[in-house]
């Protein structure tokens, strides 16, 4: 069947239908006005179907870049103190003295360590009972300063603004 004959079986079919029989014998002013409310509903559908969810996910992506920018500068403005500490000399720590350093240091900082096992000469595994994460941070950083250093971390919450820490120490570069 060709294209014409398919549109106008199309149309031949729609005159005969109910529907349009019923449309055709309505006053032309009610045919108006259910013409007016069908363009009103087709124009609420597409507002409510796809402009507004468009604008949703707009306004979410614009939040999400501007918080990525606020990092980036962030990080753009910490850089410098980033760079200058690794030229800094660091400290080295002789392997024997990791296990009694990571005591006094957990124990200087207000940290209870729940388990300290030894995984060879100048490395350890510590367990913490849950902390503050700000306080974690101010422990690994004393801790870096003393010639230790952090191979492996792992934090899970443990209540508002705390953490259980297992961290792996290694003594020396």
């Amino acid at each position: 069947m060709s294209r014409m004959g398919w549109s106008e079986n199309l149309q031949l079919h729609w005159q005969r239908s109910p529907l349009a029989l019923r449309w055709q014998t309505l006053p032309a002013r009610d045919r108006l006005a259910l013409l007016a409310l069908s363009l009103f509903l087709l124009l609420v559908l597409f507002y409510l179907a796809l402009w507004q969810p468009a604008q949703r996910h707009a306004q979410a992506a614009r939040a999400a870049f501007e918080e990525q920018r606020e990092l980036y500068a962030y990080l753009r403005s910490r850089a410098p103190l980033v760079q200058g500490r690794e030229l800094q000399p660091r400290t080295s720590l002789e392997p024997a003295r990791l296990q009694g350093v990571v005591t006094a240091s957990a124990a200087e900082q207000g940290l209870v360590i729940e388990r300290l096992d030894t995984e060879g000469l100048g490395a350890v595994q510590v367990n913490l009972q849950p902390v503050a994460f700000a306080q974690l941070l101010g422990w690994i950083e004393a801790l870096e300063g003393q010639g230790i250093r952090v191979e492996e971390a792992g934090l899970d919450r443990a209540e508002e603004n705390r953490v259980v820490a297992r961290l792996s120490l290694r003594a020396g570069e």
